[in-house]
């Protein structure tokens, strides 16, 4: 008889104990998805002001459709120089371009003026042209990515 009093205490233990590590497990599963939530806001919020830059910057050579003008203005949409040349394409924005260039099997040689963007709208416009028109970058761009590109 004195068996079933310390199974039963046992068994209350060892209950209560399980729920407080399936409280600690959803707790932090709730952690994981508000960071990733978050992130997923970051970067909305980025693509947002970037749509803005290019409106503002871009649209006029590049056109509403992100396919520029066939031997002047190289196109974005679904551009390779985009995706090979992540630097050389941040340089660009940043700085400006001139000389010859080939985007998907097309020769370009003309002048891309220096816009006088901030480390910020460059990092913005390139997360919304690596994600508009068919483009789709796995890697967000981000601000110390852009300092760190000199001339």
């Amino acid at each position: 008889m004195k068996l079933l009093p310390i199974l039963f205490t046992a068994s209350l233990f060892l209950a209560c104990n399980s729920e407080k590590k399936k409280d600690q497990n959803t707790s932090s599963s709730e952690e994981f998805t508000i960071s990733d939530n978050l992130q997923q806001e970051k970067v909305s919020e980025s693509f947002a002001r970037g749509k803005e830059v290019f409106s503002n910057f871009c649209v006029t050579c590049h056109l509403p459709s992100g396919k520029g003008i066939p031997g002047n203005f190289p196109p974005l949409a679904g551009s390779n120089w985009l995706v090979d040349k992540r630097t050389e394409s941040l340089k660009a924005i940043k700085y400006g371009l001139s000389g010859p260039i080939e985007v998907n099997g097309e020769s370009y040689n003309n002048v891309m003026a220096p816009q006088g963007l901030s480390d910020q709208e460059v990092a913005d416009v390139m997360n919304y042209i690596s994600n508009s028109w068919g483009n789709s970058s796995k890697k967000e761009v981000t601000i110390e990515e852009v300092k760190a590109i000199s001339k």
